[in-house]
């Protein structure tokens, strides 16, 4: 499938959580169907910390913010202002059942995006995410990667770090990491546009849906 064939929804403003979840379990379900068109979602949310699967009691430090069940994959993580999500509902029944590739190939994706605004990131060996160096020279995060899949078909998917208040990921252990701090494009001195990081996510996007079909071989 090319990225034509699918629907890219920028959403301007700031939309709640628990409504783009809604929203998105909605169209995964008919997706799945055959009744709807795969969708790639950009958006940002009002403050918010999210609860995977995976989140311990311990590691919300101050609900100073709603918090929201979100049904993926993880721990917990913060959306707010000046940080770009991404939502995927993709098919992966039509893109090779692969979900190791898919998560890989993601995490593919924003680094790439984040190269074309001059922002060196990779991956990190046992930590799902992508990294950079901060101001200080130190490993830390600049996006999260939280997935699920149902019935082949995708749901969650990034966040990127452009400006928002970094100070709002001290109510939790991002991710479960204590050990890494997080930072940002604005952290880093980097451009932080939201625009320009769309266009930087639409110029890499088929590079990425291609790498969907990986039946190889994943490199790292």
């Amino acid at each position: 499938m090319d990225i034509n064939d699918l629907e890219w929804r920028v959403t301007p403003g700031l939309t709640d959580y628990s409504a783009a979840l809604k929203e998105m379990e909605a169209r995964a379900a008919a997706v799945a169907a055959g009744e709807a068109r795969e969708l790639v979602w950009l958006l940002e949310h009002p403050p918010v910390y999210t609860a995977g699967t995976s989140a311990s009691a311990d590691e919300l430090l101050d609900a100073r913010f709603p918090v929201v069940d979100a049904g993926r994959g993880g721990r917990y993580t913060y959306h707010g202002p000046g940080q770009r999500i991404g939502y995927l509902v993709l098919n992966l029944a039509e893109r090779g059942r692969d979900v190791r590739c898919f998560v890989h190939a993601l995490e593919g994706w924003i680094i790439a995006a984040l190269a074309e605004m001059d922002i060196p990131a990779f991956r990190a060996e046992g930590r799902i995410g992508i990294w950079t160096q901060d101001a200080q020279g130190r490993e830390a995060k600049i996006g999260a990667i939280g997935v699920r899949v149902r019935r082949w078909v995708t749901m969650h998917g990034f966040s990127v770090n452009l400006s928002p208040n970094l100070s709002h990921f001290t109510g939790i252990v991002p991710c479960g990491i204590a050990d890494y701090p997080v930072t940002s494009a604005a952290a880093l001195g980097a451009s932080h546009d939201i625009e320009t990081f769309d266009a930087a996510l639409a110029l890499t996007s088929r590079a990425f849906l291609e790498s969907l079909t990986c039946s190889r071989k994943i490199e790292t």
